[in-house]
């Protein structure tokens, strides 16, 4: 069986969130395939994205906005495809003669229908037309033989807004399992939060800035890369004697240290799909405080400390929880228990059985 990875959505030089996971995924694909009678092969647009991704058998096709998506299907037949995987659901399909596999990460822009500002306008403006309804979705997805998802909220948010009559299978996001973590003192006295993300409104970095007139003596680190206007917008709200930091971008050893000399990693976010941050930062034995939210409780439940989003209040007193020793050092053991759980592994087993299964079904027809 030949099965096509779309990873034509990885960046070329720092992964996004989808970037990251096409990439890992595809890794633990290509592990888990060895030595079977699948056929692994990438399909990218630039040669350059392959320094983002491991080391796999490619082919070189159209960028995915490109008009030539809509010949992409027949192409792919031509190739000898069976299943195609793709990271999104924007994948070309007229006239295909293979199994189809969207996915779908989540809904966020229903409610929050800012486009990400590095698209081109032409593509921002049909961004937010095609947000405004959910039928668009619905046809996109109904291309498909199934439909991923990353979380099991988004699961349930396909089938309460009914978007597809596909069978929807959980492919979860997850983390790579940390090297071996260096001792460090423990973080309940470090007064240090760290933010990892973007910050579009819906992020609610506000509130995060706004809690620390109620953190006297607490740091704020925002690793993440931001546009100068953005970061004059976020500093004109700093209270006075609060401390943010802007570190306008930081490397994966960067912000592992900022981590692991953190009190905890901190989200105000008022929507999210996965909340990839959140276990990366579990996964090295440090403790979160987040927005009481479902999907943030699928993944840390009974592990971070959770608040009210809207209340900078509430967002300092979770906080302000992790600075007693015994509860910051419960919640930096039970932390690392429960990321251990989303492996990226046991995401493509879940993928690869799924391919298999449609390809045997469109064998038997």
């Amino acid at each position: 069986m030949k099965l096509f990875f779309d990873a034509r959505f990885t960046r070329t030089d720092r992964h996004d969130g989808i970037s990251r996971y096409g990439s890992c995924l595809l890794a633990a694909l290509l592990e888990v395939t060895r030595g079977t009678e699948i056929e692994v092969i990438a399909i990218i647009h630039d040669e350059a994205q392959l320094a983002l991704l491991p080391d796999t058998p490619y082919v070189v096709l159209n960028h995915p906005m490109s008009p030539a998506e809509l010949t992409i299907a027949k192409r792919l037949d031509a190739l000898g495809a069976d299943v195609v995987f793709s990271t999104m659901q924007v994948m070309g399909s007229w006239g295909r003669d293979h199994a189809l596999v969207l996915t779908l990460h989540d809904l966020i822009y229903y409610a929050h229908p800012q486009p990400p500002a590095d698209l081109p306008a032409v593509v921002r403006g049909a961004w937010r037309l095609y947000h405004r309804a959910y039928w668009p979705q619905r046809l996109m997805l109904d291309r498909a033989d199934a439909v991923a998802v990353v979380s099991r909220t988004t699961a349930r948010l396909v089938a309460e807004h009914a978007l597809t009559s596909r069978p929807v299978h959980v492919v979860p996001n997850a983390v790579a399992p940390p090297p071996e973590l260096p001792a460090r003192a423990p973080g309940h006295d470090a007064r240090s939060l760290v933010y990892m993300g973007a910050f579009l409104p819906y992020k609610n970095v506000e509130a995060l800035i706004r809690a620390l007139a109620h953190l006297p003596g607490w740091t704020l680190h925002l690793p993440s890369r931001i546009t100068p206007a953005r970061e004059r917008e976020l500093r004109a709200l700093v209270p006075d004697r609060a401390r943010v930091v802007f570190h306008r971008g930081a490397s994966d050893e960067e912000y592992a240290a900022l981590l692991d000399s953190a009190t905890a990693l901190v989200t105000a976010s008022l929507d999210e799909g996965f909340g990839l941050p959140v276990v990366e930062a579990m996964a090295r034995g440090v403790p979160v405080a987040v927005s009481e939210l479902p999907i943030f409780r699928e993944l840390a439940d009974g592990v971070a400390e959770f608040f009210d989003p809207h209340d900078p209040a509430d967002i300092a007193h979770a906080v302000s929880a992790l600075s007693v020793p015994e509860v910051w050092a419960a919640r930096a053991q039970a932390a690392q228990v429960r990321a251990a759980e989303f492996s990226w592994e046991s995401s493509a087993e879940v993928l690869l059985d799924l391919a298999r299964s449609l390809h045997a079904e469109r064998t038997r027809r």
